[in-house]
């Protein structure tokens, strides 16, 4: 073993708040600890590392990749830490480091607190082990501790989210307390609007961004980096609107004053990586700040937003665009030109996307003959409900929906065609395996069907958690729209996404129409 005057040892320091307030854990205390050591031992100090406010849990530090970068290039060959929680607190990283890294690079390591010495025969050598187990654990619980602080804050109505969401900011009295941002609430308004009107994400983000409106980005001074749109550049001052922004703020609940906490959580506490949680699983407290959208608002865009979804920006206008589904497997229909026919037809899309595996048909129908039947079909309806004298004579034989029947159809419907799929997804497996197909097509199939799965089970959840009762509106709304649509030859497509929640259309050429409003 070579002398002390041999060794170019560095210090090591780390400090974070899972260290509590304990005055020997501080960085001067934890120096001042070191230097001592140094100066009796008659060491040489070569630098000094020091990583204030970072987790011991990995070791992703900037002052601890500079050390073991000046480990690599041989600048130092001995590290002194206060003890091995210093270092680090995750057990399989620490131990790496202690019995792999360390005597590989021949470097000599010290934990004072711990009489740890890598380069002398002690029994504290041989706990070691059991000593980097037991930071581990302390970090653990720790982590179990604050989550547990934070889950009780945010049941408490508290926000304790570090950015506040859009429209909103902290009060200055109470940072856990939302209050309303003027001008970003003016935005959140004026989204809603859009959404109202039956208009799709892409086209209200293009819409904000045609309009100069500050995206929720730019408030955060994010830099972008983005190219023109068509032949206006856009400002990096107010950034460009993207449908998936526009869809978490119309899906936000705390517009309505509520606050929603808890989406995410982290896999563990040695990482920083989260995953979305179940939205039951989400910590919801009532009237908690001030509202920007009424709940009543609100829970009708939530009504209108799957009809607006999902629909390609065309270079054709639909009218019925978006409400269309297959009667048979419950997937989207969508409209389709043909140049050579100069006409656009139906096409159910789970058809369209998986014909070969036979689980639909394409239920393929002259859009224009369909629309003009459908309204007709609307137009009748709606006079009946105007006709307070007759309503009830022309629709007593009419039996009223049943929303949980036709719920409970839907989800045995997805049930079975997931079966479908799996089936599919195993006769591929063995195409491939008998060599009619390569392992680059069965990759690409494989992922297309258990993708289809995954939404499939998805939509199952959401049907599952749907309220059965029939949406109502009030009656002189209702008679408002009715009005408006019979007035006018073509309607609107806001008048129509308020007047119908979804038609499905059948192999057979039956259709059923479900209307917001009941009619019987």
């Amino acid at each position: 073993m070579m002398g002390n005057n041999g060794f170019k040892v560095g210090i090591y320091i780390r400090l974070s708040r899972d260290d509590g307030n304990i005055e020997s854990d501080s960085i001067v205390s934890q120096r001042s600890l070191l230097n001592q050591y140094i100066k009796e031992n008659n060491l040489t100090k070569a630098n000094e590392y020091v990583d204030d406010g970072f987790t011991g849990t990995n070791f992703e530090r900037p002052s601890f990749k500079r050390m073991i970068k000046d480990i690599e290039s041989g600048k130092i060959n001995m590290i002194i830490t206060k003890d091995m929680s210093r270092l680090g607190r995750d057990y399989i990283g620490t131990g790496e480091l202690i019995e792999k890294y360390f005597p590989n690079k021949n470097v000599r390591y010290i934990a004072i607190n711990d009489g740890i010495d890598t380069f002398i025969d002690n029994t504290n050598n041989d706990i070691a082990p059991f000593k980097a187990i037991m930071n581990d654990m302390y970090a653990k619980d720790i982590s179990k501790k604050v989550k547990t602080s934070l889950r009780s804050r945010m049941k408490e109505g508290l926000y304790v989210s570090g950015r506040c969401p859009f429209g909103y900011m902290k009060d200055k009295i109470n940072k856990n307390h939302l209050v309303v941002n003027n001008e970003q609430a003016e935005t959140v308004k004026l989204i809603f609007d859009l959404a109202l009107k039956g208009n799709t994400y892409h086209y209200i983000a293009q819409e904000l961004t045609k309009r100069k409106i500050k995206t929720p980005a730019s408030y955060y001074n994010y830099v972008w980096n983005t190219k023109c749109i068509i032949e206006n550049c856009v400002s990096q001052e107010y950034g460009i609107w993207v449908d998936t922004t526009i869809k978490s703020i119309l899906t936000n609940q705390i517009y309505v004053g509520d606050t929603v906490q808890g989406k995410t959580k982290k896999i563990n506490y040695k990482l920083k990586k989260t995953v979305k949680n179940n939205p039951n699983d989400y910590i919801i407290v009532e009237n908690t700040h001030e509202a920007i959208i009424d709940r009543d608002t609100f829970n009708y865009v939530q009504t209108l937003l799957p009809k607006n979804v999902k629909r390609p920006e065309k270079k054709r206008f639909y009218l019925l665009d978006g409400l269309l589904y297959c009667g048979d497997c419950k997937h989207r229909i969508t409209v389709r030109y043909q140049i050579k026919t100069g006409r656009s037809y139906t096409t159910c899309n789970y058809y369209r996307t998986y014909s070969k595996y036979h689980v639909c048909t394409s239920h393929t129908n002259n859009y224009e003959t369909l629309e003009r039947v459908i309204l007709d079909n609307i137009r009748d309806v709606c006079k009946k409900y105007l006709d307070k004298n007759k309503i009830k004579d022309s629709l007593k034989n009419i039996k009223p929906v049943d929303n949980t029947l036709k719920i409970k159809k839907q989800i045995e419907s997805l049930e079975l065609t997931n079966g479908k799929l799996t089936n599919n997804l195993d006769k591929t497996y063995i195409d491939m395996l008998k060599g009619i197909i390569d392992e680059e097509q069965y990759i690409r199939i494989s992922e297309n069907l258990k993708e289809e799965i995954e939404n499939n089970k998805l939509n199952i959840d959401n049907l599952k958690n749907e309220n059965s009762e029939f949406k109502k509106q009030d009656k002189k709304i209702i008679e408002k729209h009715i009005d408006e649509f019979l007035s006018l030859e073509k309607p609107t497509r806001e008048l129509i996404v308020n007047l119908v929640e979804k038609i499905y259309i059948y192999q057979d050429k039956n259709i059923d129409i479900i209307l917001t409003f009941n009619n019987d």
